[in-house]
């Protein structure tokens, strides 16, 4: 294998499927087959799950964000433990932990904890994003990579890969097959987070984006393949 520990990121909106809201279980239980084939492998799997398919702490227009945003983190936790269902089903051992305390729920988050499960051979889910306002879980998903020493970060897209915009509004998006930290920074392009992909690169964690849409895109990679976009 290419890896020995990797970190998935799955947007909320890879899970809602055609329907744009909520849980579709049908892309679930598929995207969560192509985990289970990630996992066979031997590599050590973490997940971040975003919460867009339920809430966005931007989208409070009236409210306060601090009080979005924790409803966007209540909003990831939901899709873990989804998640985490689905796995355990599959027969993948599994562990929950959030960064808000909710202890009949999931594991506190502990970094130690987490990496004692994934030497166990356990996928280990974090939910709540960071615990913080003001951050995505873009953020979250960079923080816990760099935490449990990931050598990279699995950015599970509804796109294939990184273009100079949207292709689905201009035919003529240029399609980048790799492209630097500093290039995404500079262009202000939004595959993810600036601030994430700023820590990705203080810490020196690749990143491969790539499009869930084919689960089996996750164990191409593991071994490999060169597809979607690889950012470093």
């Amino acid at each position: 294998m290419k890896f020995k520990r990797v970190l998935i990121k799955i947007s909320g909106e890879a899970i809602a499927g055609e329907n744009g809201y909520g849980i579709n279980e049908d892309v679930l239980r598929s995207i969560c087959e192509g985990i289970k084939e990630a996992y066979k492998t031997g590599v050590d799997i973490a997940i971040v799950i975003g919460g867009g398919n339920i809430w966005r702490g931007k989208n409070g227009k009236k409210m306060d964000r601090t009080t979005s945003d924790h409803m966007g983190m209540l909003a990831t936790i939901i899709n873990g433990l989804a998640l985490q269902a689905e796995l355990d089903d599959l027969g993948v051992d599994t562990r929950l932990q959030t960064s808000i305390e909710m202890r009949e729920i999931a594991e506190q988050h502990i970094r130690k904890k987490a990496i004692r499960h994934l030497e166990k051979r356990r996928v280990v889910i974090f939910a709540g994003g960071t615990g913080n306002a003001f951050f995505t879980t873009d953020t979250g998903a960079a923080l816990r990579a760099a935490e449990i020493n990931a050598d990279a970060i699995l950015l599970a897209k509804s796109v294939d890969a990184v273009y100079d915009s949207d292709p689905k509004l201009n035919p003529d998006a240029k399609r980048y097959d790799e492209i630097s930290y500093e290039d995404i920074l500079n262009k202000k392009l939004r595959v993810m987070d600036l601030t994430a992909v700023s820590l990705c690169m203080d810490n020196k964690i690749p990143i491969y984006l790539f499009s869930i849409l084919e689960p089996q895109n996750i164990v191409r990679i593991l071994n490999g393949e060169e597809i979607g976009t690889k950012i470093s």
